[in-house]
């Protein structure tokens, strides 16, 4: 029996695989998913918080999809592009398995939106036969959570990192050693 983390959506080509995601990339285009205004609000699905707040829920959330986008799906799509000897089934495989990660990682910080539109571009992984398939589908994943990802910077409460200032290190090295100012 396969854990229900480990099902994979399938889906019935790549192009389709495209579609669905740019679909759901254009519906929150200007608009954020009720999703995102429900975790700004700390209404979570599964519950997740730690000791009953949904301030770290926010903050994995943030984590998970800055992550996703400005580094794995960033990384794959750029080696896909720009080395055409690169292996599609290497890549294929793992972005399979972060892919499939990361989505079951926006269901539980209070994504699952996110998570099903993540899931049909690991459904779609297995169909592509070239880097250049590959490189569409990673890209159009890419965009969609680069959007997904700019309404969760919006509503997180940025405002609340001030109230854990630091002194500046490098002042409290000169400090610690007396070095003058050389102006």
């Amino acid at each position: 029996m396969k854990a229900q983390a480990e099902v994979r959506t399938a889906v019935d080509s790549v192009a389709q695989a495209i579609d669905v995601i740019d679909q759901a990339r254009d519906a929150i285009w200007e608009r954020p998913p009720q999703e995102v205004l429900d975790l700004g609000e700390g209404i979570v699905p599964r519950g997740t918080g730690a000791k009953n707040n949904y301030l770290s829920t926010l903050i994995f959330a943030e984590n998970e999809l800055r992550t996703l986008t400005d580094e794995i799906l960033w990384f794959a799509w750029v080696t896909a592009t720009r080395n055409p000897t690169a292996d599609l089934a290497t890549l294929v495989l793992y972005m399979d398995e972060i892919g499939q990660y990361k989505a079951n990682m926006f269901d539980y910080v209070g994504l699952p939106g996110g998570a099903r539109v993540l899931k049909v571009y690991v459904g779609g992984l297995a169909l592509a036969t070239s880097l250049e398939e590959f490189a569409a589908l990673t890209e159009a994943a890419m965009t969609y959570a680069n959007r997904l990802h700019g309404w969760v910077d919006i509503v997180f409460p940025w405002g609340l990192v001030d109230g854990f200032k630091r002194t500046n290190p490098l002042q409290r090295i000169a400090d610690t050693f007396g070095v003058a100012d050389q102006d």
